[in-house]
């Protein structure tokens, strides 16, 4: 038996699933999931957006913060179809092709970082609190912070990043 090589469309719906549009650090995505595939899962698995890190997958630990609409969000508690036509920012949405944002430039100075695994969803949640217009104090800092999780560094040097990040006029 012979096999036929068919042309497929870009989007290839099968059944279950359904097709979205992502828009996505400013790239509209048409992809076919399934109404339950997690939006954590298709950054990282459909998408290959892989700053996006899974760590409790029950939205406890922060590491799967992305920004939806501006807002931070939990990646892993927020259903991809959910996420239908709204802007998605993740960690690589944040980083300029020449180099680090000035936030993460800030927790290299600072060495905000350890292991790195909780670092995307920091940045991410960090970047939310700059962009807010919030006065950007070590308790509106650590408030922001609250709800991410690292095991590493002891927060001090993350607060200490975002603090020098704001005096320098980060966002």
């Amino acid at each position: 038996m012979s096999e036929t090589t068919q042309e497929v469309s870009p989007v290839e719906t099968r059944e279950g699933t359904v097709e979205i549009t992502l828009k996505v650090n400013g790239k509209s995505h048409r992809i076919a999931v399934e109404p339950r595939m997690l939006l954590s899962d298709v950054l990282r698995h459909e998408l290959g957006l892989t700053g996006t890190h899974v760590g409790c997958e029950q939205g406890v630990c922060g590491a799967c913060t992305v920004l939806v609409e501006g807002e931070p969000q939990r990646s892993c508690l927020m259903f991809a179809v959910q996420a239908e036509g709204r802007e998605i920012t993740t960690v690589e949405g944040l980083t300029p092709e020449a180099g680090l944002s000035p936030l993460q430039a800030a927790f290299e100075r600072h060495h905000a970082l350890q292991c790195g695994f909780c670092t995307p969803g920091m940045i991410v949640t960090c970047e939310a609190l700059l962009r807010s217009g919030r006065p950007v104090t070590e308790e509106t800092v650590r408030e922001a912070i609250s709800g991410n999780v690292c095991r590493c560094t002891g927060y001090q040097f993350i607060v200490d990043a975002v603090l020098d990040a704001a005096k320098e006029g980060a966002r």
